[in-house]
């Protein structure tokens, strides 16, 4: 199952959150028409990959548990295009390992890397890091970093992105960490790809993450 994401023309406000998501917000839409942002629909963890690579495009989606279309409207052809899709990032990698000679994997690679450097506030993210290691000491070695590092990437606002996150809230961070064990650690995408509604799929694997968080305060 294939889900769709706009790039909002105008300024938008998710009707789950609240947050202010201003114009060019990557955004769902209900059946009701109502804004979702990416953190509020579950899409947030996904990467985006650019159109322009059929091949790569093609097998990304394939290895790619979740996926969701990326369209813009185009004022002057008076209709939605298409940007790329969103999709996994290990998805992106064994593609490109099926795709492209060792030499080109690494080019490509390097550059998404920059790119996403790019996009993060450094200093902001290694204190995001030790906050998360300060409240879950039992987390794996390495996990607060790969989960800062997600969570405060700017285009889809993101939960570190959020004012109260800037502010180290300790709510901001749960969040931030669910999220990631949620996408991570459960089967929960692989439900959302099935068509099970998402405070479904929620509810099935909330007792899995509510044994992770445990463990990774040190409670059990």
């Amino acid at each position: 199952m294939d889900f769709t994401v706009f790039i909002a023309s105008k300024e938008a406000i998710c009707s789950e959150c609240g947050e202010n998501l201003g114009r060019h917000a990557w955004i769902t839409l209900t059946p009701d028409k109502d804004v979702v942002c990416l953190s509020c629909a579950d899409l947030d963890h996904l990467v985006f990959l650019p159109s322009g690579d059929a091949a790569l495009t093609r097998r990304s989606g394939k290895y790619s548990s979740l996926k969701a279309v990326v369209l813009k409207w185009s004022s002057r052809r008076k209709r939605y295009e298409r940007q790329g899709i969103l999709v996994e990032e290990s998805a992106i990698q064994r593609a490109e390992e099926d795709c492209l000679a060792d030499a080109d994997i690494r080019v490509r690679r390097r550059e998404r890397e920059a790119q996403r450097r790019e996009e993060l506030d450094q200093e902001f993210l290694r204190d995001f890091a030790a906050h998360i290691r300060k409240l879950y000491p039992y987390c794996p070695e390495g996990v607060e970093e790969s989960i800062a590092e997600h969570a405060c990437q700017k285009y889809s606002g993101r939960v570190g992105r959020t004012a109260a996150a800037k502010s180290f809230d300790k709510e901001a961070i749960d969040l931030a960490v669910i999220a990631h064990i949620r996408h991570a650690q459960t089967d929960y995408d692989v439900f959302l790809n099935q068509g099970v509604a998402r405070y479904e799929a929620r509810q099935r694997v909330n007792d899995d993450i509510a044994k992770i968080l445990s463990t990774w305060r040190g409670e059990s």
